[in-house]
């Protein structure tokens, strides 16, 4: 490490949280500066970084502060168990020894079966960590995080540090302005599931050389899945969705993927200028643009369908040695006027109405629609007696986390018709559980002036989608999206 590296496993033990951030905030900056300076630097000496007593406060406040804190591992425990029967410095103590000593083991994962949305029937499989576990993980992040984030490149926008899915909504837009109209749209077949581990230990020691970093991390992705009956299953392969660690790895190994079909853009490339991808199309040479979101991908073509087609072919290779292959029966070649889904959006490009100008739309995929109308459903069903405020409330956060994701596709018209299928299903809710006739509807709802008053109970009113602000087109942000530790 460089001289100017705060001290690693020497720091008092007792200092706040917010000490801790700032602590563990410098050291992520330290680490992010000196990797993007040497890109071929592989760093030792980080195990004290991961249970120093800062990172494994930070760790675990993320830990606590999840939506899964209250979900249990193998061992029973939540981390509201943690903090209400041990303490979590006494827990964090006993952790950090733990790790100090060499003594901590990971235990292996409860799986839990969650249908995935669309209603086809098929499950997706999640690993729960213990409290420690997670913890530990966390810790692990915060310190290769900034490491691998020097090498990830800029099209790659799931589960990284300030980036979103619209981002990358946002790039395929663009590009399918400029020419870019074959697609070719990639499904990994059982992604997480597949990963080989010799491939991914590999990566993670082209910037880590800690021994001890390195076995932590080999002994996460092999730790094992208990089963919902009970039993143990060896984790030969993949690294279980549900881990704190899982998409880093994940991000990992497929950037792999990003430096294949990136490189040709990098400085010296071949695609690297205005000017030479003109003169590749002169040439009835290809250009193409890979866009991943974690293990969603599409790359599109300034070409035709052979090109797309030949890509598919080498997409193929190159995923073969990370255990990985495509899906046969989810993986196309579109172009793009005929549309194709990604991350929820549907993708075309057409005509502008009563004009000859062509433009690329972003529209509300058909899933995600029929995904939010059964969570309205199972919310609304005619014998249910649930408390109306409490509804009211869990309707309200479904539907403006759902909006605020959407609202910067083509969406005025589907907001216009879920809040009317909304509106129906809580009124048809009520009329059954309250025996209304429409009447009895009409004489509450009904305002003065003729016009509906919102649905409410003790101060909640139920959302109104049609009020959503301006739907605008997301701002495309390219490579000038900043990290979290770049320089001010």
């Amino acid at each position: 490490m460089s001289e100017d590296a705060s001290p690693n496993g020497h720091a008092p033990i007792h200092f706040g949280l917010s000490g801790s951030v700032g602590r563990v905030l410098e050291m992520q900056t330290k680490l992010h500066r000196w990797a993007v300076a040497d890109p071929g630097r592989r760093f030792d000496d980080l195990f004290n970084l991961v249970h120093d007593p800062a990172t494994l406060m930070v760790a675990f406040d993320r830990v606590a502060g999840n939506q899964g804190a209250r979900t249990a591992g193998v061992d029973g425990l939540t981390a509201f168990d943690v903090e209400r029967d041990i303490g979590a410095s006494a827990f964090l103590d006993g952790l950090r020894s733990d790790l100090k000593s060499g003594g901590f083991s990971p235990l292996p994962v409860r799986e839990r079966k969650i249908p995935k949305p669309g209603g086809s029937g098929k499950v997706r499989r999640l690993g729960i960590p213990t409290v420690a576990d997670r913890t530990v993980q966390a810790a692990l992040k915060l310190v290769l995080e900034p490491l691998f984030e020097a090498d990830f490149m800029p099209v790659s926008y799931g589960f990284r540090p300030k980036r979103r899915a619209q981002d990358a909504i946002a790039e395929i837009q663009r590009f399918g302005t400029k020419g870019y109209h074959w697609v070719l749209d990639a499904d990994i077949e059982a992604c997480f599931d597949s990963i080989s581990h010799s491939a991914l230990m590999d990566r993670v020691r082209a910037r880590v050389k800690d021994k001890r970093v390195l076995a932590l991390v080999k002994a996460f992705v092999k730790s094992g899945i208990m089963t919902e009956t009970g039993s143990t299953r060896q984790t030969h392969t993949g690294t279980p969705q549900g881990g704190i660690l899982s998409p880093l790895l994940a991000n990992v190994a497929l950037s792999a993927l990003d430096e294949h079909w990136h490189r040709d853009w990098l400085p010296g490339g071949r695609m690297d200028s205005q000017y030479q991808r003109r003169k590749r199309r002169r040439h009835s040479e290809p250009n193409w643009r890979i866009v991943r979101y974690a293990d969603d991908f599409v790359i599109m073509v300034h070409g035709n369908a052979d090109d797309a087609q030949q890509i598919r072919d080498e997409v193929a290779r190159v995923l073969e040695p990370l255990g990985l292959m495509l899906s046969a029966a989810k993986t196309q070649v579109v172009h793009i006027e005929c549309g194709f889904d990604f991350l929820g959006f549907r993708i075309q490009r057409s005509r502008k109405q009563g004009s000859n100008k062509w433009y690329v739309y972003t529209f509300i995929a058909d899933r995600p629609i029929r995904s939010v109308k059964d969570k309205i459903r199972d919310l609304t069903r005619r014998t249910s007696q649930a408390d109306l405020k409490n509804v009211l409330i869990r309707l309200n956060q479904i539907m403006h986390g759902w909006a605020n994701y959407f609202r910067h596709a083509v969406a005025k018209h589907t907001f216009g018709m879920l809040e009317d299928f909304l509106w129906r299903r809580v009124v048809m809710w009520l009329k059954t559980m309250h025996r209304w006739t429409w009447s009895d509807v009409r004489k509450r709802l009904l305002g003065p002036h003729g016009s509906w008053l919102p649905i409410a109970a003790d101060g909640v009113e139920l959302i109104n989608l049609s009020r959503t602000p301006a739907i605008t087109r997301y701002r495309y942000r390219g490579n000038t999206i900043p990290g979290p530790w770049a320089p001010a």
